[in-house]
């Protein structure tokens, strides 16, 4: 399986409404439940009032579009990096699944996982 390897450091943050937050600029991921309104983005593009942020992460992708019915292949992945106390945050869309890794910890989870066998493409 080919993962790639996003260029630019991205921010998890909570948001009070999606109107503070810059819709021109290229938004990562919202997510939007009865608790909590949350947005992934470049570090760069954060809005100025956040209730809550965590700098430092990048981001891995799977390649090409991922069917639906797949299983199991978020749980191989994280597993594997739990095994080297690589923290995670997943993300799925409709197309294909990211995992947001620590940026301290790139280095580590990429060598981990081309030692799996997973092919690395850096984009």
């Amino acid at each position: 399986m080919t993962l790639q390897v996003l260029p630019y450091d991205l921010t998890i943050c909570k948001i009070k409404e999606l109107s503070q937050a810059d819709l021109s600029k290229e938004i990562f991921f919202v997510g939007k439940t009865d608790e909590e309104l949350s947005l992934v983005c470049r570090t760069e593009d954060v809005p100025a009032e956040t209730e809550e942020r965590d700098d430092g992460w990048r981001a891995i992708r799977f390649a090409g579009k991922l069917d639906l019915s797949l299983t199991g292949i978020m749980s191989k992945l994280s597993w594997v990096l739990a095994a080297y106390s690589v923290e995670i945050a997943p993300i799925a869309t409709f197309n294909t699944d990211y995992v947001l890794v620590k940026a301290e910890k790139l280095d580590l989870a990429l060598r981990v996982l081309k030692d799996e066998d997973y092919r690395i493409e850096k984009l």
